[in-house]
Parts: structure tokens; C-alpha cells; sequence
């Protein structure tokens, strides 16, 4: 897996007359884990979907080594760049293993069958997310934390050099989120995580985009952006920010609000 370089080029979605992403630019060196935050409604999902083809930009574009997506062959993307989305379908009657099998199928000419390499990779991709007990458990019968694990497994069977992963970290207990973002940061892939909890953003990311109302108002260093000011503009919350003395990263604790009938969160 060779980490690649993605680049967003003042990418700019529209859809029925909505801008839902505006001129946004973003580059991504390879080997970088950079997290897009911003509250709901961002545009977070969206600029994530033009990166892998599922929602064309209505303006600009989207690179991976230079090489246009839109341009490319949709198995050679899939062969370089894999997606973990937050959601999908699960009313069919496919295993564990038949999920996570799907992300070799970029690699093998059509009606292959699996070989003992493939075999092996996708065993390996259900051990690492500790889910090899449920290989042949239907998919649709998971729990809803169970079933990212899966689709998180089926990207690391793709083996590409590049992900990007919409809310990883959906549905997972604490322990499953660590393990699920400590796996991107060993991978040594290039990563584009779009995350809602600011102080996992701030632990495993090398840099924050943050976007708000389909526009990117902060890009830097996880010390540079998690800021009172930015959370109290973006997000309309008093928070302090400290620094985690374990991690040394930013560590946001939210402030409570006062009234007559006592605290609101």
C-alpha cells in the first residue's frame, strides 16, 4: 500500500440550488491523517463523497497523485483509494465474510473466485478487528457497532494507500473507536476522517480541516484550531480548552449553562 497525495481544488457542490460545499480547497500529503470537523450540516458527508465518486462537484476537483478521480477508471480508484461510510444497506443475505471479500474485488478480473491470497487478507482484516467469530454470521443481524467494525475490515482488505472514512467511529464503544483510529494511524495511509468528537479528532489527526455552512473557516494543527474562539463561533459553545497530559493534544470540556431551574448542557 503506497500512501497517495489527495487534493481538493476549490471543490464546489450545488445541489437543487443549494450550496452545500463552497470553493473548497485542501491538500493532503501522503502519509497524513488530516480530520474534517465542523457541527451538522457542514458539509462534511458531502465533500467526503466527491473524493470517491459518489457525488460529482459541481465545480473543481478532486486529485489523488495528481490524477483526476473523475477521470479514472473506477476500478483503478478502487484499487488505490478505499471508503468506510457511515451506513449501508444490510437487508440482503451476505455473511461477514462475503462484506469484507468485497474489498478485493478491485483486484481480481470479473467472476474470480477467491484465492488462497485473498483468503488470507480477508481472514487477516476480520482477525484485526477482532470479528474472525463472526465470519459467517448473516450482516444484517449485527449490531450497528459490529457492522462498522465490518465495513471499516472490508476497507483494510482493500489494501489502497488511501482512505477516507465518514464517521468511523459511528456506533462504536469507547474501546472499538481507539482501536478503529489507532488502526488508520498504524496503517501509515493517507486518511481524510470526518469525525464529530473534537478531543478524538484532536488525538489522532496531523491536521483539522473544519468547515462550517459548506466552507472551510479553519485548517491547521490540532493546537492551532481547537480554540475557545473557534468552538464559541463555529459550534455556539463556551468550552475551555486544555492540553491532555498524556497525549499533549487539545482537550475540549464543554461549559455548563446556568439558569434559574438549574444546569443545561
Amino acid at each position: 500500500m503506497t500512501p497517495g497525495a489527495l487534493r481538493a481544488h476549490q471543490v464546489s457542490v450545488v445541489v437543487s440550488g443549494k450550496a452545500l460545499v463552497r470553493a473548497v480547497s485542501l491538500d493532503v500529503a501522503a502519509g497524513e491523517v488530516v480530520g474534517l470537523v465542523g457541527p451538522n450540516g457542514a458539509g462534511k458527508s458531502t465533500l467526503l463523497r466527491t473524493f470517491y465518486r459518489a457525488l460529482r462537484p459541481t465545480s473543481g476537483h478532486v486529485l489523488l497523485d495528481g490524477d483526476d478521480v473523475w477521470r479514472m477508471p473506477g476500478k483503478r480508484l478502487a484499487r488505490r483509494l478505499a471508503a468506510v461510510l457511515q451506513e449501508t444497506a444490510g437487508d440482503f443475505a451476505l455473511t461477514v465474510y462475503d462484506m469484507v471479500a468485497m474489498g478485493r474485488t478491485p483486484h481480481k478480473r470479473a467472476f474470480d473466485g477467491d484465492d488462497a491470497g485473498d483468503r488470507a487478507i480477508i481472514m487477516g482484516a476480520l482477525e484485526r478487528l477482532g470479528l474472525a467469530g463472526l465470519a459467517y454470521a448473516p450482516f444484517d443481524r449485527l449490531s450497528g457497532g459490529e457492522k462498522q467494525r465490518v465495513l471499516i475490515a472490508r476497507a483494510l482488505a482493500q489494501r489502497c494507500g488511501t482512505m477516507v472514512l465518514d464517521e468511523p467511529t459511528n456506533h462504536l464503544d469507547l474501546r472499538h473507536q481507539l482501536d478503529a483510529l489507532d488502526l488508520v494511524r498504524e496503517l501509515g495511509v493517507t486518511a481524510v476522517v470526518a469525525l464529530h468528537d473534537l478531543n478524538l479528532a484532536a488525538a489522532f489527526c496531523d491536521r483539522l480541516c473544519v468547515l462550517n455552512d459548506g466552507a472551510v473557516v479553519a485548517l491547521g494543527t490540532p493546537r492551532d484550531v481547537v480554540t475557545p474562539a473557534l468552538l464559541a463561533e463555529v459550534y455556539r459553545v463556551q468550552a475551555d480548552v486544555t492540553t491532555n497530559p498524556e497525549t499533549r493534544t487539545p482537550q475540549v470540556t464543554l461549559r455548563a449553562r446556568w439558569t434559574e431551574r438549574g444546569v443545561v448542557a
